[in-house]
């Protein structure tokens, strides 16, 4: 048996996001008509997320979220609201579009920074005093974008070189500004974090890699810099905070931007990151193979996205326990536990109903106490 730890991350994980319920998307179009207010669009927000919280502490999960209800896509709890200093550019498509198996393709939003990046003030310190006084028997988790998100989709031609001549200078500033954030969140109680970073394991994707190399960046160099970012966050994660990375390749309205395995990045992604747990997408061949699983060290532990968050089907409990027992050849079924590969709803849109994510949490939470009896 290892030491790992189940508290969290548990057994049976959410990783942020759910299904937009009718009520919101009523409100927040009310809103935006300017038939009812900034207090009238929160009063609705509460309820439902009243409602969701007790939902996931009904079905069993010891972790519960706010299903990011108040917000239109995972990023906006920091990237696009927590800092100053950046501006939301055009969409951008070719080898940095979104796809899905239909072949469709949409384009992605690419922040720019213009002015120094600061700390806005606490971001998320509202939303998470409320969704803690909604827990009764869940651990509250706030999600936060992770910080390669602006230069891997910016890029050096939109970080301005006047105010950042040395790109150092940027990362500070914005690994500073996270720290923040995450220090006014643990003095409001948050004992969870987890960052979403949606760029390294893109990196096994050669289009992207190609993408990367014709606007001037290396790879192998990105690499480095991104996990020395997120190791800055690491090392200013407040005590008695558990801190954990989720990892996906795009999820977007049913749309993906990459696809490619962890080989590429394991090495660096789980010994040189000093993170104690991992979050990976694994519902399809577009995450590769478990064998990069062979890089964990055996003081951490990995929660397996082996249910998808691209379609309301629902999976068969046989095929999310053979997952289980297929990584379970790389790492120990003790140092593992299971999700969803992403949020239900990364932003407003979504892709199944209220009733398939209920289904599909029902048999998340199932699996996890077959496989697990401390689920």
């Amino acid at each position: 048996m290892s030491d790992a730890p189940h508290d969290p991350p548990f057994r049976a994980e959410l990783i942020g996001s759910l299904v937009r319920p009718a009520e919101i998307k009523t409100a927040r179009a009310d809103f935006e008509a300017g038939r009812i207010d900034a207090a009238g669009l929160r009063a609705v927000e509460d309820e439902e997320i009243r409602k969701v919280v007790a939902m996931q502490e009904g079905l069993g999960f010891r972790v519960v979220t706010d299903g990011e209800l108040r917000r239109h896509s995972y990023y906006d709890s920091f990237t696009t609201h927590g800092i100053t200093g950046l501006r939301e550019g055009p969409d951008i498509r070719g080898q940095f579009a979104y796809h899905d198996s239909s072949g469709d393709e949409i384009g992605q939003r690419v922040p720019q920074i213009y002015d120094k990046v600061t700390w806005a003030g606490p971001t998320n310190v509202d939303d998470f005093k409320f969704t803690a006084s909604c827990a009764r028997t869940g651990l509250p988790k706030v999600t936060l974008p992770g910080p390669a998100y602006i230069h891997f989709r910016a890029g050096r031609a939109n970080i301005s070189e006047d105010v950042y001549p040395n790109l150092d200078d940027f990362w500070s500033d914005l690994t500073g500004a996270y720290r923040a954030e995450m220090e006014a969140l643990a003095a409001a109680g948050c004992r969870y974090i987890q960052i979403d970073e949606t760029s390294i394991a893109k990196l096994g994707d050669q289009e992207i890699r190609d993408g990367l190399s014709a606007r001037g960046d290396d790879w192998e160099e990105l690499l480095d810099i991104y996990t020395d970012a997120i190791n800055a966050l690491v090392d200013g994660v407040p005590d008695g905070v558990a801190f954990g990375i989720h990892l996906c390749r795009g999820n977007k309205s049913g749309h993906w931007q990459a696809a490619g395995g962890y080989d590429l990045v394991a090495e660096k992604l789980f010994r040189k990151l000093r993170i104690n747990f991992y979050f990976l997408e694994y519902d399809s061949e577009r995450a590769g193979s478990f064998e990069p699983l062979a890089a964990v060290p055996d003081d951490k532990t990995v929660v397996i996205g082996a249910m998808t968050t691209k379609s309301g089907d629902l999976e068969a409990e046989e095929v999310l326990k053979t997952r289980i027992e297929e990584a379970s050849r790389f790492v120990s079924r003790d140092r593992l536990a299971i999700s969803p590969q992403c949020g239900f709803s990364s932003n407003v849109d979504g892709v199944m109903s209220v009733d398939q994510q209920h289904d599909k949490m029902v048999r998340l939470m199932d699996v996890a106490r077959e496989l697990w009896p401390d689920a």
